[in-house]
């Protein structure tokens, strides 16, 4: 089975440290001894916000501020890079040609952003296509996909499936309330609705939570081909 697996910066990362680094080291680990093709994205969470904060206030624009993002995302990939060791791809890949190349060795390719306006989500969803990916397990803050920010109402429903139709009219709903939180960015969901890939959102905190999901046993969200759920 092969599964690429987008972990947000804010569940692997909370602040620079190495337990939750480790524990997904393991889960990865495990994932391999039950014999799947893995790929991780990862990305820059509260760190790469704090640099991005500092920078906007010295005056850096929009595409200084993602490239510094960006850069936190890959040190953040080197941290995982050396929990796994031998497994992995020695450094952060940039591309996706790369990260083919080092499935079809039977690497672990890691990696964190890629370009400028790109979100980690979206690269790991263009990867999961890219590779041909049997699932593709976003690792996030929140545990699905809801109706509503559950972070701003308290009366949010989630999904326990839908479409990836549906999840591209939830998430631009979302978006448009300023200072809302999204469970997948809006490029990634589009991304995932053209694409046909089979995706679940789960909470990320504990990585056995993503383990359980490749293995078909969850509580977040799936999210279907096509536009009915």
């Amino acid at each position: 089975m092969k599964v690429v697996v987008s972990v947000g910066g804010s569940v692997f990362a909370p602040a620079v440290g190495s337990r939750r680094v480790a524990e997904y080291a393991a889960a990865v680990e495990q994932l391999l001894e039950e014999g799947c093709e893995l790929g991780i994205v990862v990305g820059g969470g509260p760190t790469a916000r704090e640099y991005i904060e500092a920078a906007r206030a010295l005056g850096a624009n929009e595409i200084e501020l993602d490239n510094l993002g960006i850069a936190v995302t890959r040190l953040n990939a080197r941290l995982l890079i050396a929990a796994l060791g031998e497994p992995a791809t020695p450094t952060p890949l940039t591309d996706h040609d790369a990260a083919l190349e080092a499935f079809r060795r039977g690497d672990v390719p890691v990696m964190g952003g890629t370009v400028a306006g790109h979100t980690t989500d979206a690269v790991a969803t263009a990867l999961a296509e890219y590779v041909d990916a049997d699932l593709l397990v976003y690792a996030t803050s929140v545990p699905g996909v809801f109706d509503a920010d559950p972070n701003e109402d308290d009366a949010a429903t989630k999904y326990d499936s839908l479409s990836a139709s549906e999840l591209v009219a939830v998430i631009a709903g979302i978006d448009a309330d300023a200072g809302s939180n999204a469970p997948v960015d809006l490029l990634a969901a589009k991304l995932l609705e053209r694409s046909g890939l089979q995706a679940v959102v789960v909470e990320g905190t504990d990585p056995k939570r993503v383990v359980s999901a490749v293995s078909g046993e969850h509580e977040g969200t799936t999210i279907v081909p096509g536009r009915e759920p």
